[in-house]
């Protein structure tokens, strides 16, 4: 080497130490050196040898070589081949040779024989010898493992204790879609990045530092092999040690088990559809109100099924038109809920709940309707956006929140198409496939049977209602002597309103008559029945007859509707007397609000409900003076099913201590404090207040 050059640099020795440490297979070789002078005698004896042939130095230098290891019939053929070897006219001889052991016994020897020379021009002979079997035994096992990783299916690898590649097989260059030359000398964060590889440096750092294998890790990712699907792999990791304990760097194996893995995947997402077939069996149609049965279909498909999804209905099935088994043409849609697994500008794309909006054939979800067929695009383009999207900036929304995959299934009841069901897919980064289609059409399908449901239970108590308050006084007289304030509120849970009523009468000689009445039952049924017995009550009220007379007569008439039990109390107020006469049928009794005093419950002949048949009522009468409040209601005020009935009333007497100005408020406060969301009873609600007379 020259003055001023480049040392050489072995990529096998650590930085910093003056030589690498020694490897393992000349250990295993087990290789003897024998120097042999011009004369055929031994110079040089290793321990090797001493080892192989079995005779110690002192033994054999100085020793004829040819009588030491050669038995007799071969001696001759030794000579010649030493003096071909010396005279220079092969150079070398290798080959296996039957040598003898000290024993006497006959070794199979492989041979490698040169021809040296001093600075004296001496001529030696050096013999490197081996056993034949030994080597033998290497050479099939170095052919067998550099066989086995050509050829192996499994991916097989090597690092070193840099974790560079040094070898990789085949078999991992087609499962990584990497040739070696982009594996070899590069660490695997650099020729692996679209992997764990964090994750695998550190198994692999492991095994080097504890010698302890990592077996069958389950890892996977997507690799330019088949960058569209995940794929899986068992990985394993095995440090290599040489004979001598030289760690050489870590093995690695790869067995491909996609199938394996996309079956236990698809086995765990089947049993997850059935769960969230369960749970949406459970979660959806709770109540009879159309926009929560939406709410809750939309709620149930995110994030299971979908990043963001919307319930969108015909506009003309909630205008009381019957659906159709297909349609043409536009749609006009009803949006009526919207949920998303996080917050994204996808939502903001979406219409709002509430809103009507209209949209040409060509929209994708007007062909779901239109067809009664689910629509899917796996791989959503900037096209579809412009088909999904409900306008351009809506689709620009949609494109920034990265929507790339869309399903729309049709809302089908009883051969009626009502809407759809309207998926995307942000984050989610698998597209919608044919199991989701079907996932998400069970849910439809069972989430439109509520929505129907819902929709005609809206209609019917819409009906009722509607008929109710048209047979409700809808602004009752201004009477002398006599402020009035009143409400209705119907049932906010059952599936159909009630029979409640109440109503103000004017009679001769400026009195009133002050009437609340409960049918029992509900809908249309008991709303009619409400008001065939309102205008008999005003009816008789006309004729000044008793309370206890009327009420008697409107028994009568119950009795003779047949079916009909109902409660009633009817006063009649006499401002000129300031007298108050009522009479109850079976219903709660009014409470009485005196000035200074504390509210208290009239005790009045309760009396059976009318209808029963064949009963006797009774007239109570008492004073009304100035500013007396009379508050007359109905059980749906004061009945629950988690209280007595005792401590309700006692809850109505507390919240009329304090005095009130105006009647209007004690109405909103007592039917803020006393009625609950979901209650299932409506409310009848009357308060009269005496006032100064003209007279």
């Amino acid at each position: 080497m020259g003055a001023g050059e480049p040392a050489a640099t072995d990529p096998e020795q650590p930085r910093g130490s003056s030589a690498s440490e020694p490897g393992g297979l000349l250990d295993v070789l087990n290789v003897a050196a024998v120097v042999l002078d011009a004369d055929g005698r031994i110079v040089l004896w290793s321990p090797q040898a001493e080892q192989l042939f079995g005779y110690a130095a002192e033994e054999a230098l100085g020793q004829y070589a040819g009588r030491v290891l050669v038995h007799e019939q071969h001696l001759d053929l030794v000579r010649r081949m030493f003096a071909q070897v010396m005279a220079g006219q092969d150079g070398n001889w290798a080959g296996v040779f039957p040598a003898r052991h000290k024993d006497g016994s006959t070794l199979l020897v492989e041979f490698r024989n040169m021809r040296l020379e001093d600075d004296r021009r001496d001529l030696y002979a050096l013999g490197l010898a081996t056993d034949r079997a030994t080597l033998r035994r290497v050479e099939r096992d170095l052919a067998l493992s550099t066989r086995l990783i050509s050829q192996s299916p499994i991916g097989l690898a090597v690092v070193d204790t840099d974790l560079r590649f040094v070898t990789v097989n085949p078999a991992l260059e087609r499962i990584n879609g990497l040739p070696a030359r982009e594996h070899v000398g590069r660490r695997v964060r650099d020729a692996l990045p679209f992997l764990d590889t964090e994750a695998i440096e550190a198994a692999m750092g492991e095994v080097l530092a504890t010698g302890t294998p990592i077996v069958d890790r389950e890892s996977v990712g997507r690799t330019p092999a088949d960058p569209d699907r995940e794929r899986a792999w068992s990985v394993s990791f095995y440090r290599l040690e040489a004979p001598n304990g030289k760690v050489l760097g870590v093995a690695t194996s790869v067995v491909d088990i996609t199938e394996r893995y996309r079956a236990a995947t698809e086995a765990a997402q089947a049993r997850q559809r059935l769960a969230l077939v369960a749970d949406a069996s459970i979660r959806i149609g709770t109540t009879l109100d159309l926009d929560t049965t939406a709410r809750e279909l939309a709620d149930v498909s995110v994030p299971e099924l979908a990043d963001v999804a919307a319930v969108d209905v015909l506009d003309s099935i909630l205008n009381g038109r019957s659906g159709a088994t297909t349609h043409e043409g536009p749609g006009v849609f009803r949006a009526l809920a919207v949920a998303a697994a996080y917050p994204t500008d996808a939502v903001r794309a979406a219409d709002p709940p509430g809103e009507v909006a209209m949209y040409d054939a060509d929209r994708l979800v007007t062909q779901c309707v239109n067809t009664g067929r689910p629509v899917r695009v796996s791989r959503v383009s900037d096209d579809d956006l412009q088909c999904i999207a409900r306008s351009p900036a809506a689709a620009e929304l949609l494109a920034a929140a990265g929507v790339h995959s869309y399903l729309a299934v049709p809302l089908i009841a009883r051969g009626e198409v009502l809407g759809a069901l309207d998926l995307k897919r942000t984050r989610n980064p698998e597209p919608f496939n044919a199991d989701d289609e079907l996932l998400a059409g069970e849910l439809a399908a069972r989430a439109a049977v509520c929505i129907d449901n819902a929709r005609w239970y809206q209609q019917v108590r819409s009906t009722a209602l509607t008929l109710q308050r048209s047979l409700l006084p809808q602004h009752p007289p201004v009477r002398p002597g006599l402020e009035v304030a009143y409400r209705y509120l119907p049932a906010q849970a059952a599936s159909e309103v009630g029979g409640d009523w109440f109503d103000v009468v004017s009679l001769t000689g400026d009195k009133t008559a002050l009437v609340v009445g409960d049918v029992m039952g509900s809908g249309i049924g008991a709303a009619a029945t409400m008001g065939q017995l309102r205008t008999a009550t005003r009816t008789l009220a006309g004729l000044d007859l008793d309370p206890a007379k009327v009420l008697h007569q409107l028994d009568r008439i119950a009795d003779r509707m047949g079916q009909t039990i109902t409660t009633c109390i009817y006063a009649v107020y006499d401002p000129s007397r300031g007298q108050c006469r009522i009479s109850s049928a079976g219903h709660l009794p009014p409470a009485l609000v005196r000035p200074g005093l504390p509210p208290v419950l009239l005790e009045l002949p309760t009396g059976a409900p009318l209808g029963v048949g064949d009963v006797s009522f009774h007239t109570s009468t008492f004073r009304l003076r100035h500013g007396d409040q009379l508050v007359f209601y109905t059980d749906g005020l004061v009945e629950t099913r988690d209280q007595a009935i005792d401590e309700r009333l006692a809850e109505l007497l507390a919240l009329l201590v304090e005095p009130r100005e105006s009647l209007e408020e004690t109405c909103d406060v007592l039917l803020h404090s006393l009625r609950h969301p979901g209650d299932h009873d409506d409310v009848a609600l009357l308060i009269a207040r005496a006032g100064a007379t003209d007279s």
